[in-house]
C-alpha cells in the first residue's frame, strides 16, 4: 500500500523579510550616494554584457552605476513632486524604464557626454540578435585544425570535408541573412570566423543636477 504524502509547509516569511530588507538597503544606498554626487544620469545600454559594462566602470572609477530593479530605484528617487528625495528627481525617475540604469558622478557633463558619444564596442552576436548584414563564407580551405571538421559538419551543418588533412568548405555557405534572427548555431559560426556583428553602446537619456535641482532631457 503506497504511503500517503503529507503536504509540505514552506515558510516564506523569512525569505520575504530578507527580500524587503534588500530592497530597503538598495533605496538607502542610492539616496546615500545622491548626497555624494552632483549629477545623476539615466543611461540606456544596448547589447550589454557584464564584461562590457565593466570596461565603462573603469573609465569612471569614482562614480556609481545602478542597473536592474527599476521600481526600487524609482522609489529611491521618488515618483512625484510630493515624494521625491530631492527637488526635480521625480522627473529623472520617469525615464527609468526597460534596460535603463542610474549613473551618479561628479565628472563634468562635457566629459560624460563626450565619452558616451564616442564609446562603441564591437562584440560577437548571440542567438536572438537580428543580423545586421548577410554573411557568406566562400568555398575553399578553412583555417581550422582538422579535428574540428566533424563538429563543423555535424553540429553546425556546414558542407565541409577533409582533403589531405585540411578542412575544405565544399560550397559557398551563407551563415545568416540581414534582418533575420540569429540561431545559436549561427552565433557560434560567426564567433568561430571572428565576425563581430553586435555593438555595445550607451545612450544618455537625461540628467539631473543637485545644486539647483535642474532636470534636462538629452535624447530625442
Amino acid at each position: 500500500m503506497p504511503k500517503s504524502k503529507k503536504n509540505k509547509v514552506v515558510h516564506t516569511s523569512k525569505t520575504e523579510s530578507k527580500g524587503k530588507e534588500k530592497k530597503k538597503e538598495l533605496v538607502e544606498d542610492i539616496q546615500k550616494q545622491l548626497e555624494k554626487f552632483e549629477f545623476a544620469y539615466i543611461i540606456t545600454p544596448h547589447n550589454m554584457r557584464n564584461t562590457s559594462i565593466k570596461d565603462v566602470r573603469t573609465q569612471f572609477p569614482d562614480s556609481r552605476f545602478f542597473f536592474g530593479k527599476n521600481r526600487i530605484m524609482q522609489r529611491a528617487l521618488g515618483t512625484s513632486a510630493e515624494d521625491e528625495y530631492k527637488e526635480g528627481l521625480h522627473k529623472l525617475s520617469e525615464h527609468l524604464t526597460g534596460d535603463s540604469g542610474l549613473f551618479l558622478t561628479n565628472d563634468k557633463d562635457t566629459k560624460v557626454l563626450q565619452f558616451f558619444k564616442d564609446f562603441k564596442q564591437k562584440d560577437y552576436a548571440r542567438a536572438g540578435f537580428i543580423a545586421t548584414e548577410t554573411v557568406v563564407i566562400p568555398e575553399g580551405p578553412l583555417k581550422f585544425e582538422h579535428p574540428m571538421e566533424p563538429m563543423l559538419r555535424e553540429q553546425l551543418r556546414m558542407p565541409t570535408a577533409l582533403k589531405q588533412g585540411v578542412i575544405h568548405l565544399l560550397a559557398d555557405f551563407e551563415v545568416c541573412t540581414e534582418g533575420n534572427e540569429l540561431t545559436p548555431e549561427q552565433g557560434r559560426i560567426l564567433k568561430l570566423f571572428e565576425k563581430k556583428m553586435s555593438e555595445f553602446y550607451i545612450d544618455v537619456e537625461c540628467v539631473w543636477r543637485k545644486t539647483d535641482g535642474k532636470f534636462k532631457k538629452l535624447s530625442s
